[in-house]
């Protein structure tokens, strides 16, 4: 396979996700792609620096999406384990231990450390990545690694910086306030993008020195276990961070319900969300924030660079199979350009490629179901709809319009690639429609008319609007959402908030002729 061809392969990218990779095009062409090669990955638990069977010596299988095979068993972890687990972490976080007593410096060195180790592994960790969650390859390696190694590094550089203040209160006192760490912090990631969310909780707890215990989604465990490896490799002491996979039921329970958990980090449903932030406030009202469901107005304006509109539309719901909490789900175009819009977006869809994810051609490898409701419920199927391969979980790439707001698949959250297409007359009425959900986590908008954009993103009620753009993440810029979409922030200096408790310390100063 020629350079060329990889390149060509990777146009549907960004310009913004391409710019992250610092891997050359000669790298990715002569991979040996050989995706059973197994050896580098302990299928244990890590508790405590070290790898350890199950307490109840079961396992269960992590299943390769594009063929529907078995790929290997990983331990499974449940509340026996989580005990083990968030022991080593409790003992790692008591005061005076090597971790507590580690120059804030020094943690931000291990953490780049990791970061270091990740990027000499990245072409093996995109495989590993690619086995088992079924994303392209071609993304793995030049979009979700290269963002996993900008996100540790960007957090290490703030472990020595995450200041507190001096307060000038009334009296004859000093007063100051410090940043401390919450405490063990019970992580709980999904399966959508398994090393991206793992960096995303690790960076910020480990940068302002907590200990972590990290239950990993049972459908794609595997990077996340090599981490681990690396996570030793590079001296975090025993107990700082450890590794569960396991079900949410048994492992996911017991660490939101754990007494000995200070705070617990969830991405995933809001159903499950729900649920963990109920069993977190009955047990010791442990700190909560939680990443979770979106369905997503993407504003299309009459004025839009359609060529443009059209492209970034397709990827902001297409990105990654549509298992996206933050895809572009529903999308609002202005009636005088309805009808052009909604043709070029089937042709758009009709032409993704679909098929094996080491074929350095495929756009669209597995995904989730879908919903099924769309076309009972009126709207008119544009393309797609259906399986798109004799093995393996593909669907097409699905398109559908004359979709109502009041439609199930225009109201509930599909994770798969599904584009529902509405029609609107005015700026008002579509602020108005976007914020008919009970979500509020992203939302864009496309037109060259910087007064509308302004008007509608500050009337948006989302966590993240995008102007002209989708999917634009940065380990800088704070990403959450409103409503039902959740609590908290990740990344930026806004993630460092969740893992913080402020302390306030006065102190008396002695007068003159006391």
């Amino acid at each position: 396979m020629g350079c060329n061809w990889t390149i060509q392969c990777l146009y549907w990218l960004p310009s913004y996700f391409l710019s992250v990779g610092s891997k050359s095009c000669d790298n990715i062409c002569n991979l040996n792609i050989e995706p059973n090669q197994m050896s580098s990955v302990s299928l244990q638990l890590f508790i405590n620096n070290e790898w350890q069977d199950a307490v109840s010596k079961r396992s269960f299988p992590t299943i390769n999406p594009a063929t529907g095979e078995v790929i290997c068993q990983v331990a499974e972890a449940d509340k026996a384990d989580v005990d083990k687990a968030v022991k080593a972490a409790r003992e790692a976080f008591r005061f005076g231990s090597p971790w507590r007593r580690m120059d804030a410096s020094d943690r931000g060195l291990l953490l780049s450390r990791l970061a270091d180790a990740i990027e000499r592994d990245t072409a093996y960790l995109a495989e590993l990545e690619t086995l088992d969650n079924g994303k392209p390859y071609a993304v793995s390696y030049s979009v979700d690694v290269p963002m996993v190694v900008k996100c540790l590094r960007y957090y290490a550089g703030w472990a020595d910086k995450w200041e507190g203040k001096t307060i000038p209160i009334d009296g004859d006192f000093f007063c100051y306030t410090r940043h401390e760490p919450i405490g063990v912090c019970g992580q709980i990631i999904p399966w959508n993008f398994p090393l991206l969310m793992q960096a995303w909780k690790l960076g910020p707890a480990l940068a302002t020195g907590n200990t972590v215990v990290m239950k990993v989604a049972e459908q794609t465990p595997l990077t996340a276990l090599y981490v681990a490896s690396l996570i030793k490799e590079v001296g975090f002491p025993p107990g700082v961070v450890n590794i569960l996979p396991g079900m949410g039921p048994s492992a996911g329970s017991a660490i939101t319900s754990h007494m000995d958990v200070d705070k617990v980090a969830f991405t995933g449903s809001t159903e499950v969300g729900h649920l963990i932030q109920q069993a977190s406030g009955s047990s010791n009202l442990k700190k909560v924030t939680l990443e979770l469901g979106g369905k997503s107005p993407n504003i299309i304006m009459s004025d839009a660079n359609m060529a443009e509109a059209v492209e970034q539309s397709h990827f902001a719901l297409f990105f990654n199979q549509g298992q996206c909490c933050c895809a572009g789900s529903r999308t609002y175009v202005q009636d005088t350009i309805y009808d052009e819009f909604m043709e070029r977006s089937v042709e758009r869809a009709k032409s993704r490629v679909v098929g094996d994810p080491f074929n350095m051609k495929t756009e669209h490898p597995l995904t989730s179901t879908g919903k099924r409701s769309g076309k009972r419920e009126g709207a008119k199927l544009m393309c797609g709809g259906g399986v798109a391969a004799d093995r393996g979980y593909f669907i097409q790439p699905t398109i559908f319009g004359d979709v109502q707001d009041g439609m199930t698949i225009a109201r509930e959250e599909i994770f798969g690639p599904v584009m529902q297409i509405l029609k609107f007359k005015t700026l008002e009425e579509v602020v108005e429609r976007a914020n008919d959900t009970k979500y509020g986590l992203a939302a864009a908008v496309f037109t060259k008319d910087i007064d509308k954009a302004h008007y509608i993103s500050s009337g948006l009620r989302a966590g993240t609007v995008w102007i002209n753009c989708y999917d634009v993440f940065g380990a800088q810029a704070p990403f959450g959402g409103y409503k039902y979409s959740g609590n908290g922030r990740e990344l930026g200096e806004y993630g460092l908030d969740n893992y913080t408790e402020v302390k306030t310390v006065t102190i008396k100063v002695p007068q003159k002729n006391s």
